[in-house]
């Protein structure tokens, strides 16, 4: 299953919106489409929106756009995942924007298998454990970082069981890593974001895995939820992963510096198309939060477990 692919000079991507009710897809023709794609979550995950954005721009010069216009445009789709920022400079400095676009997809799927393979080392045989949002297949072009790890651990014979909490507001845990654990073959159960806590007070939960949109000093970027989970396994003494490539690091700012996506306010008043609060309630909705280093215990990388920066 591949989140996106380049086909017939255009870039066919998994509509994530329809997921996991529907597998259909969408396709980009112009760079125009990609940003359209890449803001309306169809495409979401900080590596499949690099790898997206990449061939966003490969699309642009087959169009005969001017490259530096496109970027431009391009980076404002999203401002918080760094990998889109990464991917379109690696591409502006690039002489052949397709063949750089297909490089990096390539990479993307050796990155997360080694990602994978290092980050199953930390999971012991017989592990519960905990994920935030969804770094998986979906979020990448193939694989996945903190899933990935999870299918590394599992096709090297270790008996794992995964937790997923829902990730309000858009609930990518319950629609988008459960159905991929479930098309592993992976035991999954589903939670409240509410319930973390408990569970892991209960002992229920012995590691978290979770993913990230930016790495920088001090900490990590992730999906809004993350540190209230990073905080709770602190006070039990649950080790609190983050599996992430080198392309997802900012070594030039402090990570506090980071500019958090705030999104419509209708993603929290509005429940499966049902609204589930007074009609013109204000709303704070943002995208991600950040979790100092001091709450991480490592990050898994396609060259290994280092320190938080």
């Amino acid at each position: 299953m591949k989140t996106l692919e380049w086909e017939d000079n255009k870039l066919k991507l998994i509509d994530q919106r329809k997921l996991p009710d529907e597998l259909t897809y969408v396709y980009c023709e112009n760079y125009q489409d990609v940003i359209v794609a890449i803001k309306n979550m169809t495409v979401r995950g900080a590596p499949a929106i690099g790898v997206s954005a990449a061939f966003g721009m490969a699309l642009a010069d087959i169009e005969g756009v001017d490259l530096t216009k496109a970027a431009e445009e391009i980076k404002a789709a999203r401002p918080t995942a760094v990998n889109l920022f990464w991917a379109v400079d690696r591409v502006l400095e690039s002489e052949d924007a397709l063949a750089e676009a297909l490089k990096m997809y390539d990479e993307d799927m050796a990155t997360n298998r080694a990602i994978g393979k290092f980050g199953a080392e930390i999971i012991d045989d017989g592990d519960t454990v905990l994920t935030h949002c969804n770094a998986g297949a979906l979020a990448c072009v193939d694989y996945g970082t903190a899933l990935g790890v999870f299918r590394a651990a599992r096709d090297a014979g270790k008996n794992i069981n995964v937790i997923c909490d829902e990730t309000r507001p858009r609930g990518q845990g319950a629609s988008l890593s459960v159905w991929e654990m479930q098309q592993e073959n992976i035991p999954v159960k589903l939670i409240p974001d509410v319930a973390s806590g408990y569970l892991m007070s209960q002992g229920k939960i012995d590691k978290v895995v979770i993913g990230a949109d930016r790495i920088a000093k001090g900490g990590v970027v992730n999906k809004v939820g993350s540190f209230m989970v990073a905080l709770a396994a602190k006070y039990h003494d649950i080790p609190f992963y983050v599996a992430a490539p080198y392309s997802t690091f900012d070594n030039e700012i402090s990570i506090f510096d980071t500019v958090i996506e705030e999104r419509d306010g209708d993603e929290v008043r509005y429940y499966g198309g049902a609204r589930i609060c007074p009609e013109g309630t204000d709303v704070i909705n943002p995208a991600f939060d950040i979790t100092p280093k001091e709450l991480i215990t490592g990050i898994i990388t396609e060259k290994g477990i280092i320190d938080p920066i």
